[in-house]
């Protein structure tokens, strides 16, 4: 987000409510709706958001 000027103003605005941006900051879960939303406003890939570790 940072890289790309994203604020979590425009994740609101753009249909991101307070409740996921709270889960996303505590690193909880969050659904593939979500994340397709999160990719389409900031202009990136799943991969370059997620990780998976073992």
């Amino acid at each position: 987000m940072q890289k790309r000027n994203i604020t979590q103003y425009q994740l609101l605005k753009n249909g991101i409510d307070n409740k996921t941006l709270d889960a996303l900051k505590k690193n909880k879960n969050i659904t593939l709706l979500t994340l397709e939303k999160l990719c389409d406003i900031i202009g990136c890939t799943p991969n370059d958001i997620v990780s998976f570790k073992k």
